[in-house]
């Protein structure tokens, strides 16, 4: 979204369903008059006044709610030259304000705006376990595809007698110390909600049995540390 906003609504008109193309069952049309309380992100300046449409659920008797002098958050585009307008980039991008949400949002927007944001991960390119020379050692590395081609690498560590560990690269130094992204962050996005559930054996290099399994093994252990993608939007 090239705009970020914070707004209160100060009005709003139902726009008649026939005046609504593409508006899904059990949602209502608003055409919404708002104050600019924050711009959170963005470098085009917006009005003090906005005005904009808004797709929202109906209430349990089919109306619309009543939203005046409500807090929301809103993810826009800019209106050349209409400083006082602008669009959704989805017909519902606009959630309830909560500073818990803003706390949440301001560390995302930041890694994106970030020159060295992390990439979108797109797949698995190469998968490489080697046993150590000690029962019990072992390290794999999984080489990911990224949609700019960016270097990105993960590995797993196991020392006898300690809890395997791993962690993410996100430069082209391949890093044992490098930890695993917490929840949350545009890091943990990135691998949680694009890694498949379990490793291609296409991308595993080594013929060896053991160390396929190995790399199986391993790839499984990052996947459930990861956790479920759960996507509050679809």
């Amino acid at each position: 979204a090239p705009l970020v906003v914070r707004a209160e609504i100060r009005n709003q008109a139902t726009v008649e369903r026939e005046r609504s193309p593409g508006l899904a069952p059990g949602f209502v049309r608003l055409y919404v008059e708002a104050r600019t309380s924050a711009l959170i992100a963005g470098t085009t300046p917006v009005g003090e006044s906005l005005r904009y449409l808004v797709d929202v659920p109906m209430t349990s008797k089919g109306k619309a709610p009543k939203l005046k002098k409500q807090d929301v958050i809103l993810f826009a585009r800019p209106v050349p030259g209409h400083a006082d307008q602008i669009q959704l980039i989805d017909p519902q991008a606009q959630f309830p304000y909560s500073e818990a949400f803003e706390t949440r949002l301001r560390p995302v927007l930041s890694s994106l705006l970030s020159q060295d944001a992390p990439p979108k991960v797109t797949g698995i390119r190469d998968a490489l376990a080697v046993q150590g020379t000690l029962v019990g050692e072992s390290e794999t590395q999984l080489f990911l595809d990224t949609e700019n081609d960016g270097p990105v690498s993960v590995t797993v560590v196991r020392r006898p007698g300690q809890a395997p560990r791993w962690g993410v690269s996100w430069t082209e130094i391949v890093d044992q110390a490098a930890r695993a992204p917490q929840p949350g962050t545009l890091e943990w996005y990135r691998l949680a909600c694009s890694l498949p559930e379990t490793l291609p054996e296409t991308a595993i290099l080594s013929r060896d049995a053991n160390a396929r399994a190995l790399a199986a093994d391993d790839y499984a252990l990052v996947h459930e540390d990861l956790g479920t993608c759960t996507r509050t939007r679809e």
